[in-house]
């Protein structure tokens, strides 16, 4: 409260003490000096200027080179400068100032409009001076009233309030709200209301093929009261010169059915403004988050192919879904395969993106024709995100770069490699890598997946009809992976490992239900096949390499009440912590420092049981018969609670 008071202030004083200045200057120097202003906010404004850069991309960028949007967005900026400018020479807008340096046509449509008696809706959107404008319409000859929203800051508030009285406004603030707005009406009087920025209160409709919020006074007053409804625009021709029109009156369309009359009416005078916009692009206000309200939302997820990575991603997807859908909004989605030329390619890239800032790598994505694979290439050059999603180090970059042409959120799972978590909106790291404790580290305990409730049911029911199962069966799963850089399962153990299973099957009554993974070496998978070759007690068993089932892993945890897990894949054995089943992992040798310290972890809190292999069989009878409570990861709502932050 004390900076708005200070800043109010101050700013009140600089207005008193510049004005003055300004307006014994020649207007022309003035002006010239408002265009300098924009070029200093253009150069240094970089968070207003990334956002302004990222809307005219949304709107208008279909077939825009970066150049071109670059030079938009500068153009609409030295428009803005020169509008400020505007504001401190209103004291000399008078009938001999409009006449020499203002061309305004169409004012017969508001005359004709006036005849009726109604009174009339001069409706304008954040376009060029619309404060120049104002005071221009209360200067052609007809009883003008101006409709304002009181700025945060009172003193400049009133200041500019004197201003447009002292040029013939009548001001109606929201104090005196609706009542005098229909007064006004009634006495057949000219009303200025703005057609955009509808903000919380607004509804949506199409502005550039984008829901945005758009403020309904102006249409529910034409269709209640009568009142004629007449778009004004405004261009800078050059320096002062400025052309002022009035477009013919929007007729207001009624079939009876209020709430569809107004959004559909609405929808019409947003369309002419929208073209309007497009022609004129530098004269809009494109700093503002135009589609903040909007109800439709674009995430998108880069693969960098590895599908443990990808069904992370994913699983931030289905969180991220679940709150917007909470918000009555649609999520649109897609999946880019992120592919470099070659290895020098993504090393050059690293470097070229490591030393990039957030607004200072915007407009660069046509440099990415060089480090990328053509295909990958074509999809991410006309993306549209407000959400990019990616796992590990290779893709950071691309998210990055992508985040920042469209000034999106950003979420990074696991470590970025070489970029900083600074880079990034959200960054989540499962706590065995030892993430830092930053605002945007989000630290987890293991890896996300996609499996809930709602998820083992769906794939156990596509498990039980495509292969024949018991759905009430007591059944025992083995989850096997298999080799990585150091680690190797051990035909041999997995020979010792499978007796073990059979016999815990026999003394449980219960059936088996295998899977492997595709890194499971040719050598476990033969010890697999011969040992559980003709074994009754198995009723499913699937080799990835073969020909693997969809459904197989999140089918067969649905069904199974005991989960026996291969040590080395944190995300088979978090998927399986996720399902509330008993988990055990057993032993093996050549595990990593970070998958010994995840397993110690999960076995210190109950997550899993880990076991040898050869005392297998009696850690589960002994948990079987003691059915402890089965404790559940808090992963999937701490990331929730992280997105609700930044979405």
């Amino acid at each position: 409260m004390k900076n708005f008071f200070l800043a109010d202030y101050l700013g009140c004083i600089l207005f008193k003490t510049l004005g003055p200045v300004l307006r014994i200057l020649p207007v022309e120097i003035s002006l010239f000096l408002g265009r300098r202003l924009g070029d200093c906010f253009y150069y240094f404004d970089l968070r207003h200027r990334a956002r302004a850069y990222a809307n005219i991309r949304s709107a208008l960028g279909s077939g825009l080179t970066s150049d071109k949007l670059f030079r938009l967005t500068r153009s609409f900026y030295q428009s803005f400068g020169q509008s400020i400018i505007d504001v401190f020479i209103i004291p000399l807008v008078d009938r001999d100032y409009i006449d020499k340096h203002i061309e305004i046509s169409g004012v017969e449509h508001i005359n004709e409009a006036l005849k009726r008696g109604k009174g009339a809706i001069l409706a304008g959107v954040h376009a060029g001076s619309w404060e120049f404008y104002n005071i221009i319409s209360a200067n052609l000859g007809f009883p003008f009233v101006l409709f304002v929203k009181d700025q945060k800051f009172p003193r400049l508030n009133r200041l500019l309030n004197n201003y447009r009285k002292a040029k013939g406004c009548r001001i109606i603030t929201r104090d005196e709200g609706l009542r005098g707005l229909i007064s006004a009406l009634k006495n057949n009087q000219a009303i200025g209301m703005m057609a955009d920025q509808g903000g919380k209160s607004g509804i949506l409709v199409d502005f550039f093929k984008r829901p945005a919020s758009m403020p309904t006074g102006a249409v529910k007053l034409a269709l209640k009261y009568g009142a004629a409804l007449i778009p004004i625009f405004f261009v800078r021709k050059n320096g002062p010169a400025i052309k002022v029109w009035a477009g013919n009156e929007i007729n207001m369309v009624k079939t009876g059915d209020e709430e569809g009359d107004i959004k559909q009416n609405l929808q019409r005078v947003v369309a002419v403004f929208e073209d309007f916009i497009r022609n004129n692009p530098k004269e809009y206000l494109w700093t503002y988050k135009i589609w903040k309200h909007s109800n439709e939302r674009d995430i998108v997820i880069l693969d960098d192919g590895k599908t443990g990575h990808l069904r992370q991603s994913e699983a931030v997807l289905k969180i991220a879904k679940n709150l917007f859908n909470a918000k009555d909004v649609n999520v649109r989605v897609n999946i880019v395969k992120v592919g470099f030329k070659n290895r020098v390619a993504k090393i050059l890239f690293n470097i070229f993106t490591l030393f990039s800032g957030r607004y200072s790598c915007q407009g660069r994505l046509k440099r990415l024709k060089i480090f990328l694979k053509e295909e990958t290439y074509k999809d991410i050059l006309n993306l549209r995100a407000d959400l990019v999603i990616s796992a590990g180090s290779s893709t950071a970059g691309v998210n990055f770069i992508l985040a920042s042409e469209n000034q999106s959120q950003s979420i990074v799972i696991m470590r970025p490699g070489l970029y900083g978590a600074d880079k990034f909106d959200l960054v989540i790291i499962p706590r065995h890598d030892r993430p830092l404790k930053r605002k945007n580290i989000l630290t987890i305990e293991g890896a996300l997946n996609l499996v809930d409730i709602k998820y083992l049911e769906d794939e156990s029911r596509e498990l039980v009809k495509s292969q024949g199962l018991n759905k009430e069966s007591l059944y025992i799963s083995l989850l096997l992976g298999g080799d990585s850089k150091s680690f190797r399962l051990s035909p041999g153990l997995i020979r010792d490992l499978i007796r073990e299973v059979k016999a815990l099957s026999k003394g449980l009554g219960a059936e088996i239900l295998v899977t492997t993974s595709r890194r499971t070496s040719s050598q476990v998978e033969e010890v697999i096949k011969s040992e559980f070759k003709d074994y009754p007690g198995v009723r499913l068993m699937v080799i990835a390499n073969e020909q693997n089932i969809p459904q197989a892993v999140g089918g067969i945890l649905g069904l199974s009440k005991i989960v026996i897990a291969s040590p080395e894949s944190i995300s088979m054995i978090s998927e399986a912590v996720n399902s509330k089943r008993y988990v055990f992992v057993f032993k093996a040798p050549g595990l990593s420092f970070k998958h010994k310290l995840f397993l110690k972890y999960f076995a210190g809190k109950q997550y899993i049981y880990l076991v040898a292999h050869k005392d297998l069989n009696s850690a589960v009878n002994q948990i079987w018969r003691n059915r402890p409570v089965v404790p559940c990861l808090r992963d999937n709502y701490l990331v929730g609670e992280a997105l609700k932050k930044i979405i």
